[in-house]
Parts: C-alpha cells; structure tokens; sequence
C-alpha cells in the first residue's frame, strides 16, 4: 500500500470505529505490516449488514498496510457463540455448516475483489477453521487450552456473565475457548498478532492474547468496533422483514439498495463512516450538501450506491439504481429503460404477463390483477386521471393502451398514483 495510507487507528477514529483495543496494540501497528483476522461464524446461509461492520474492518485493516484474514468458523459453528444472544443458538447439522461455510467465503472473497481490487489477492485470505478444529482430540485440547483458564476468570465475561441467570449450556461455555484456540492456532501458523470484531467479542478475543501469552508467550492484540445502533437506539440491521442479507437470493440487490436509501438523517452520516470507502473530505462533503437539501436525499443516494456497489459490484448497483428512480421519479422515460431494467422492475413490483399476439393490453385487467383492485374501482382510478402508461396519463374513457406503445414491442409500465407501478411484459 502506498505510505501515505492514514494507519489503521487514524481511520477508525475519525469513523467513530473505535472502542476497546488492548495495551499497546497502536504501537503494535505503527511497527510495520501485521496480520489481523476476524471470524464469521456460518450459522446462516448468509452474511447480513450487521457482519459488514466486521467485514470492513478487515478491508480497513488492509487499506492500511497490513493483511487481513477472514475466518469463517465451520468448526466453531458447530458449538455455538453465546456473544450477545439470550438463550442458546439452534444447533445445525454438518452438512448444513459446511454449506453454508462455502458460500460465506465466496461472499467475502467478492467483497474484498470490489474493495481491494488487484489487491485483494496479496492483502485478504479467507480460512475455515475446521481444517484445526475438525481433527482436534477433546483431550489434547483440554490438556493444552483448557487448562490456561480458570472457570472463574471465564465467568467475568460478558458474554457468559449475560447468561448465568438464564442457563448456559456447558458446550457454549466451551467457546470462548476454542476461539481463544483458533487465535493462537493462526499466530503460530501464519503469524496473525491482531484479532478485531465487534464489541461483543471483547472477551473472547481477549481470551485469545491470554493463551498466547501463556503458551508461545508471543504478542497478540485485539481491537472492537462500537455496537452500531441507529438514531432510535435499535440494534442496526434490522428490519420488520427481518435481517437485511448480503446474498441476492435472500435479500434482492433492489432491496438491499432500497435499505441504505430508507436510511433516517439522522443516521446517514455515521452510515456512510462506518459502511463506505470514502475518504473524510468526500463524507464532509456530503454532510454539507444533505444538511443544505435534506429532501433531495443526496447522502442516502450516495449511501446506498457505494454499499451496493461494495457487496453486489458496480454494474448491479447502477441497475439498482435505474430502477429506484423509475419508481420514484414519474419523469423517467420508459423508452429509455433498458430490458435488464424492466426485468428487476417485474421482480420487485406487480408484474402482468399478457400475450405477444395481441394488439391491446387490457389496462382495467392489468390494475386488477396487480394491484388488486376490482375492475369498477380500476375504472374509476382511469376516469380520475390517476392511471399512467409508459408515461402519458391514460384518457378518461380509454380501458386499453396498443401494443405497438410497448417499449421494443415487450415492456409497458403501468403507474397508479405517483409511486405504485405494475410491470407489463409480452411474451408468447
């Protein structure tokens, strides 16, 4: 990286990023090129926004000098973080671990090529921490690990002294101490000195220096990322449809980028510190021009391009985009929208399927069957004016609109209102 590269600590603390680090761990840095390692436990199918916090840091940490290694935990996986959870995880099976292990480290492995570029190869390794954790002996671990901590030292962190009164089970105990395992693994194979993560696992990145102190009596450190809540003080992430997911099968790329436009004011500022590459000249920058026009959304327009492009790559993003704005700009014109655009729009809003042969599409059909709507009623919106096709409001008597108005012979876009649209496509 080029030495003019802000260091690691520099980045997180103008990004409001930094909240606990050990005794030493700046000095640790500024000594030159370490190796750092987060984890990423695939209890899911999926990575989701909350990981990205995670997940950046390890680009940051590469951004500035030094090589950063994902850890996907298919080993830890199968026992359970405890971390920041009230009862005990629902346990899955090998083979489910094993999946969805896979596709974690393809998802990182694109985020860091979006991120790092012709980079990311020298500056980003993924891991599976099976490949050590799968042949230990419980004995030889016991003997090895277990022994360098005392159930009293254990019990005074937060993620089992959160649990005592509600129960925790003997194998989520164990935890911290296979993640304690996995660091010094990493520090004697690979030379890994620094572990990062989100606050909740302050005492299990600890646990790691612990036992490489004790053990190969090395230097290790550890560093947190504040807990990210929003303007409300709600866990950030959430949604009423639940996680918001990095895999467009689960969460569709429109979705995602709708996510980061929905952003509140309040909150769009540290959205953009905390989840995007740009510098603090370009954030300054955009605070100013949203503070001087919050309504135009500049920042979250911003915000949800540079996530998208992140997570999903540049061209998705500009697609996500293009669509959004047909959505909610009526002056879009649908001759200039490109089929890959209409096809998004069909899978996110209510599409109608009529036949290539016809001359006319059936507009009172069409407002029927996407929005529900009685036929009476959807004649009643065309007698208001409240109907659109393709753009041109939809005469008072007219119920159809000629097929040779369809973009490329295939696309009309039905609008009712200002911003609910129904897709129609004409195939055979």
């Amino acid at each position: 990286m080029a030495s003019s590269s802000p260091s690691l600590h520099d980045e997180l603390r103008w990004r409001g990023l930094l909240h606990q680090e050990t005794e030493g761990c700046e000095a640790h840095l500024a000594k030159g090129p370490a190796i750092g390692y987060c984890g990423f436990d695939p209890t899911a199918e999926s990575l989701h926004v909350g990981n990205l916090v995670s997940l950046m840091g390890l680009v940051r940490l590469a951004r500035a000098g030094h090589r950063a290694v994902a850890l996907v935990g298919g080993g830890t996986a199968m026992i359970g973080d405890p971390s920041g959870k009230s009862e005990e995880r629902p346990m899955r099976t090998a083979e489910e671990i094993d999946l969805n292990a896979k596709l974690i480290w393809q998802q990182i492995q694109r985020v860091a090529a979006n991120a790092l570029g012709s980079e990311a190869a020298a500056r980003f390794a993924v891991r599976n921490n099976s490949e050590w954790l799968g042949p230990q002996g419980l004995i030889e671990f016991l003997r090895d690990t277990g022994k360098h901590f005392t159930v009293n030292w254990m019990m005074q962190k937060d993620s089992v002294k959160s649990r005592m009164e509600t129960g925790i089970s003997f194998t989520e105990f164990s935890y911290m101490l296979l993640q304690a395992y996995d660091f010094q693994h990493m520090h004697v194979a690979e030379g890994v000195t620094l572990q990062i993560g989100g606050s909740d696992q302050w005492g299990n990145i600890t646990a790691g220096t612990e036992l490489i102190r004790r053990t190969v009596r090395g230097e290790a450190h550890g560093l947190t990322f504040p807990l990210l809540t929003d303007s409300a003080g709600k866990k950030f992430g959430k949604t009423e449809a639940g996680a918001v997911y990095l895999d467009a099968r689960l969460t569709s790329v429109y979705k995602f980028y709708q996510f980061w436009i929905n952003a509140e004011d309040g909150d769009v500022g540290q959205l953009l510190r905390t989840f995007t590459l740009l510098d603090a000249a370009e954030v300054a920058a955009i605070d100013a021009a949203h503070a001087a026009a919050p309504h135009e959304r500049g920042a979250q327009k911003r915000l949800a391009r540079e996530v998208t492009t992140l997570i999903h790559g540049a061209e998705a993003a500009e697609l996500a985009e293009t669509v959004s704005r047909t959505v909610f700009d009526k002056k879009v014109e649908a001759a200039s929208l490109s089929d890959a655009v209409f096809t998004m729009l069909a899978a996110e809003m209510p599409s109608v399927v009529v036949p290539l042969s016809g001359d006319s599409v059936d507009i009172v059909e069409v407002l029927a069957q996407g929005f529900g709507l009685s036929k009476t009623a959807a004649r009643k919106l065309i007698q208001q004016g409240a109907v659109s096709v393709n753009g041109g409001k939809l005469g008072a008597e007219a119920t159809t609109a000629p097929m040779a108005d369809a973009v490329r012979g295939r696309w009309m876009l039905v609008r009712k209102g200002a911003r609910e649209i129904a897709v129609v496509e004409a195939r055979h």
